[in-house]
């Protein structure tokens, strides 16, 4: 399988895989060799099985603060239409090691795609001690954070994906949003760090987004909440692909700043001569990046969009004050790269649409500051949440080796006693 290796120099394994800082020991008391995560299937496994997996069953609640969690490197992987990403990250939300995989072509079938989070998992653990692996999924996955019910770009229909990967890989798995993780990340390590009621919206194809509050990610009763791309802003507007009418990401997402540019290079304006030149006369070749970098360049109609997509995202974020009243939103993906292009118009719009506006305190508008890899940190910090489980049943597995190993020792000298 393709794929490209970060630079940087990965982590060597650690060998505290027991939560003690020791090193493991051999049944027969000597020290063994520290080895990453593989090896791990080896130590645990029954006696006269070498690849018996490990931890079928891992508690599905997980532990509810992150003070807690053990300071364990874990793994997390970010899944998209068009690409995977996988990176060992630390407790501080260092990434150790990233690879980076195109989404398999044949992803009518989910298996392709397990095959691939698999393989990328254990090439990373062949170098570093992994503690469990978070995924960060584009699409709604339920309540237990088991099932996928429902992903746009790929075939999960109610597919259970903490299950069946929990079965191929020795660690715990956790399944979440990619908004939600990326929600988690920011308000762990980035423009969220400090805030206690936080709402991050994700501007890329369509909107995505995540509420959390008091250390916890509100997930609603079902786990699909922060579908905030789908309200109804324009009834009777623009169809969406959901099937409904007017939602807001058809007027505040990088789809809608291509759809308005190539409709205007399409009916040959004499504002849209600059972006037509730029692509010379190919209209389908207009791709959002390429509206941002004119913008920055002074191109008038890319700059006019932009500020158009920012209104549309500011009278957006004030209904959600309305309805949430949170401390701070945080903008996030592809489309929050125009920075204040995009953002400076959101807080004008955000101030003029607020309900109560001059008589409450307002909350703050933010750019994301962990870019395209906040999916993949916070699936990872997320993940670390459930590893300390982990280390307990596998030291109580080592132990019982360990007491077996005294066992059958005895039982030699015993023997050869007589």
């Amino acid at each position: 399988m393709p794929h490209a290796r970060a630079c940087g120099t990965p982590r060597a394994p650690s060998g505290d895989a027991a939560g003690s800082g020791a090193p493991y020991t051999t049944p027969t008391g000597g020290a063994a060799e520290s080895r990453p995560m593989s090896t791990y299937r080896d130590l645990t496994a029954p006696i006269g099985s070498r690849r018996a997996p490990v931890l079928r069953t891992v508690g599905t609640r997980e532990r509810r603060s992150h003070l807690t969690a053990p300071r364990v490197p874990t793994v997390g992987i970010d899944i998209g239409g068009t690409k995977v990403m996988a990176g060992v990250v630390d407790a501080d939300g260092n990434i150790l090691e990233k690879l980076r995989t195109e989404t398999p072509d044949k992803s009518k079938s989910p298996k392709v795609v397990e095959d691939t989070i698999v393989e990328l998992v254990l090439d990373l653990s062949d170098r570093h001690d992994v503690h469990a692996v978070g995924i960060g999924a584009a699409g709604w996955v339920d309540a237990d954070r088991n099932r996928v019910l429902f992903a746009p770009h790929l075939s999960w229909r109610n597919e259970p994906l903490r299950d069946r990967l929990s079965e191929r890989l020795s660690v715990p798995v956790l399944v979440d949003n990619d908004a939600n993780a990326a929600a988690w990340a920011e308000w762990r390590f980035g423009a969220g760090r400090g805030e206690d009621h936080l709402v991050m919206i994700t501007l890329g194809t369509g909107i995505g987004g995540a509420i959390l509050e008091d250390g916890q990610v509100k997930r609603g009763k079902y786990g699909v909440a922060g579908e905030f791309g789908h309200m109804q802003v324009v009834p009777g507007g623009h169809r969406c692909p959901c099937g409904n009418r007017g939602c807001w990401e058809q007027y505040s997402s990088g789809n809608a700043l291509v759809r308005e540019a190539r409709e205007l290079a399409a009916a040959d304006s004499p504002v849209a001569y600059g972006i037509i030149e730029h692509v010379k006369g190919s209209i389908s070749d207009i791709t959002g990046p390429m509206i941002t970098e004119l913008a920055r360049e002074g191109d008038a109609m890319c700059v006019e969009l932009l500020q158009d997509i920012g209104q549309w995202l500011g009278v957006g974020i004030a209904n959600l004050a309305a309805a949430l009243d949170p401390s701070c939103f945080v903008i996030g993906g592809g489309v929050s790269a125009a920075d204040d292009l995009l953002i400076g118009p959101a807080r004008d719009a955000f101030k003029r649409q607020l309900t109560g506006r001059g008589y409450r305190p307002e909350a703050r508008i933010v750019r994301a500051q962990l870019g395209p890899e906040a999916g993949m940190v916070g699936a990872a910090d997320l993940a670390r949440l459930v590893a300390r489980r982990f280390r307990r049943a596998k030291r109580r597995r080592v132990e019982r080796h360990e007491r077996y190993g005294r066992y059958a020792e005895a039982r030699r000298a015993a023997r050869e006693a007589l």
